[in-house]
Order: structure tokens, then sequence, then C-alpha cells
């Protein structure tokens, strides 16, 4: 249907009279644009895709266009600086209007009574001005994107026309389009820095493979760290009891965006910003950890990217950080040989609606299966090897989420249990479990949405289960 109504107003227009052509043609350039980017003019729903790797991709919005849509230019960031917010844009002057058409060229045959925020072809179409609404790809000095609106143009340069900026919303670009969609985080896509000393990285994506320790087999898509640390043991513990937690974490993250639009001026009636995926681990505790009862976090990396979502014509960028970690608590007293593999899923975020405002959203469906069990004397112990997630657009914080699966034992008495042998003078257990908890930053309202007074819990999410356990009650 869009081509066939290309055609059909191509033909008026080279059947009307010479000063009606320009209306018809201006508005064929910005259908054929919508869809280009996947918009569908009788729904106003919008794709969502992951942009090329390496997309340079910039749209543009103008406040009192005609159709009121963002649309892809040729304009790009040269330069920014996010101290005093200025920012060099530059075109390329070898394009024609009708190649890439925007936001200004759709309105200047609509608004003649207006040049200066709708130049004529024969102007530069890709000049900004005051009031243009900027969404850039990452740029220099702008590395998780740029979402600007400029309030000042200073001059030009050589590498273009520099501009004031101030913070922007997206529905200043989305207006009242509608967009859903998950995309996939390419596990190759992420900066890691290794904190400990033995931390093997794999990954593996189409037609591409890094594989880690002993040919490990990753799935597409997934990002494996393999992780082994030494804890602190209590005293003068035995070798035998020497701590120590080694196993592998295996995730394939996707960003999840949504959107529902009401128009440019107005909150969106629905949003979605979040992070879920796959999640598969197999780790062991062993010895006698000289743990104690305020848990202690032990960082082993952390990750991250900045994948583009091209959201249409928008570049939605969208910045992803990970920090695995183990994490011990316990008494200090109680000697364990535990191994646990767990698979499942997980989905953290934070989602908007006109009538109740942000809320969180949490769920996660683990499976763990212990591979083997052993509990020696009385004591408590729990170690956790888990994920913290931040996720935000052009560098603003939205949603911190913190995936932290564990294995807690416990014993009373005087406890030796091995699998299913134990002594009867003490009881013992090992719970297997997953917690899910977080925060809503107040840096969400980047959809345009009301400002919340404070950060909002993500709201903790805790399931446990029986790995084994035996004994009676001393």
């Amino acid at each position: 249907m869009p081509a066939l109504a290309a055609s059909a107003l191509l033909l008026a227009a080279g059947c009307s009279s010479p000063s009606s052509q320009a209306g018809p043609s201006s508005s064929t350039a910005a259908r054929q644009a919508d869809a280009e980017t996947g918009a569908s003019t009788a729904d106003r729903s919008l794709a969502v895709a992951a942009a090329p790797t390496g997309s340079t991709a910039t749209a543009t919005a103008r406040p009192g266009d005609s159709d009121g849509r963002a649309h892809r230019t040729k304009l790009s960031v040269s330069s920014y600086d996010s101290r005093t917010r200025r920012a060099v844009v530059s075109s390329d002057a070898a394009s024609s209007p009708s190649a890439t058409p925007s936001a200004t060229n759709s309105s200047s045959s609509s608004s003649p009574s207006s040049p200066s925020t709708s130049p004529s072809a024969s102007a530069a179409p890709h000049r900004t001005a005051v009031g243009d609404v900027i969404a850039s790809a990452p740029a220099p000095g702008a590395p998780n994107g740029l979402l600007a609106e400029v309030t000042k143009v200073i001059g030009e340069t050589d590498e273009g026309t520099e501009v004031q900026t101030a913070p922007a919303r997206l529905n200043a670009l989305l207006g009242d389009d509608t967009a859903k969609g998950s995309v996939p985080v390419d596990p190759a896509a992420f900066d890691i820095d290794e904190l400990l000393p033995d931390v093997d990285v794999s990954w593996s994506k189409t037609a591409d493979a890094h594989v880690g320790p002993e040919g490990a087999t990753v799935p597409l898509g997934s990002l494996r760290l393999d992780v082994r640390a030494d804890l602190p043991t209590v005293g003068k513990a035995s070798a035998s009891a020497a701590a120590s937690v080694s196993g592998f974490v295996q995730v394939a993250p996707q960003v999840d965006f949504r959107y529902g639009g009401e128009g440019a001026d107005a909150a969106p009636a629905s949003a979605y910003l979040g992070v879920s995926g796959d999640w598969t681990s197999g780790w062991s505790l062993k010895g006698r950890a000289g743990a104690s009862a305020t848990p202690v976090r032990i960082p082993f990396a952390t990750l991250h990217a900045d994948p583009v979502l091209q959201v249409g014509p928008v570049p939605v960028v969208v910045n992803l950080d990970l920090t695995c970690y183990i994490q011990v608590s316990g008494d200090g007293r109680i000697t364990v040989d535990v191994e646990q593999s767990l698979q499942g899923d997980f989905e953290a975020g934070g989602t908007f609606g006109l009538g109740r405002g942000w809320t969180p959203v949490s769920s996660s469906d683990m499976q763990s299966t212990p591979v083997h069990t052993s509990v020696t004397t009385a004591g408590s112990v729990r170690a956790a090897l888990g994920a913290q997630a931040t996720v935000g657009l052009y560098g603003s914080v939205g949603v911190v989420a913190d995936l932290a699966p564990y294995v807690r034992g416990e014993g009373t008495g005087t406890v030796t249990g091995t699998d299913s042998v134990f002594d009867a003078d003490g009881s013992w257990a090992v719970y297997g479990g997953v917690d899910l908890s977080g925060t809503l930053r107040l840096q969400l309202t980047i959809f345009g949405t009301p400002v919340f007074q404070r950060d909002i819990p993500l709201g903790a999410l805790h399931r446990e289960w029986k790995l084994a356990g035996g004994g009676s009650p001393s």
C-alpha cells in the first residue's frame, strides 16, 4: 500500500499546476521514508530492530512541523562537550533533499509563511535550527549517544554548525507513534574488564565464536564468564578446609523497549524499559569461608555495551552495564562442599501507564540441580554467584537490577553429612535460591513521563528450594 500511495501521489503531482507540485512531492518523500524505517501510516507503529554495527544514524524533529514526526537525516554530531552541552552538527552537502527527507523538508511547502523554521529545498535542508530535537547514535564526546534540543545556534565552524543544547525527551521525537520490541545484545559488543586473575571469557554469535576454557560450548548469542576465586578462611583452618568458589555464568541478554505515544507535548500512554535473557550457571562452594553476617561482595568482571535500537527513524541508544560478582556471608563456622547447576530466565524493568505511573517489573524462573552436597560441622553460610545490571538511555541510568542465584548451607548440633549420609547427632541442609531486586531511577522520565520524586524499589523477588539435607534436631 505505501508504494501504491506514493505512485498515486506522484501521478497527481505530475497532473497539477506547477504551483502545487511542492506539497505532494514533499508528502511522498515523507511517506517513503516512513516505509523504509518500518513505520505504518495506519497504526503509527514503528519497527524496533538492532541498528547496524557502527551506525551513525541521526534523526531530528522540529516543533510545528505539519506531521509532527521525526525523520532520518544526514545530520551528524561531529563533537559534543558534556560540560557545556555544546555540540557541532554537520551535514552531508552532497545529499539532496529528496534522498534524505527530514522534518524540515516535509514542512517546507506546508508552512510557506514560516521560512525560519521550514527552509526551502534551495536552502540548506539539513541546517539545524533553534527548537530542533536531535537523536544521535554514539558520537565523538557523546559515547552514550545524544538526545538534545537546540536552544541556540552559535555559528559556523570548519566542522559544521556549533549549537547550544539542553536535555530533551523521547516523546519529542516519537510523538504519538507506538513501538514495541526486544533486541538481543551482541555478546561481542561488550567491553569486558576482568577484575580477578582467574577469569575466562567466551562468547559466540552467528558465524563467529570465541571459545573459553576446555573448549566450552557457548550457545549463539550467549556470553560466558568462568571464574575461580580463593576465599579467606577462618583462623588456622587446615588445607582441607581451604575455601574457594569456582564456576561459570552464561547469559544471553536482551533489551526490552516499549513506547505508546500521545503526542510530542504529552506524556506517553505507556512506556517500558528493561533487560531480560536466558541464564545458565554451574558452580561450587568449598571449604570453610571466613564469612561474616554482613555479605562480602567480590566483583570479578564488569561489562559495558551501548546497543542502538532503531525505533523507526530514531536511533535509541541503550546503555547496558553488567557487574558479575561473588558474594559470601555466614558465621564462619561451617565447612561445605556444594556443587549446583542452574538454568532459567529473568526479566527486570519499569513500566509506565497513565493511570498508575511507573511500576516495577521483575520475574525469574530458575531450575536448579544439585550435583554434590556435603556439610561438616554446625553453622551457616550463604554464597551467591550473581550479576548486577544497569540499563539507561543516552547516558541516563533508568533501571538497576540485581540477579543473585545462591546456595545456602546450615547445620546444627554435631553434624557430619555427605550427600544422603549424616551423623544422627545433628541436622544439616543445603538450599538453592534466587534473589532479584533493584531500583527504578528518576532518569526514566526521559520518556517524557511525569517526574517522580524519589527512586522506586524494583520489588524483591525471592525463591528458595531445598537441594539436600538430613539428620534430626540436636
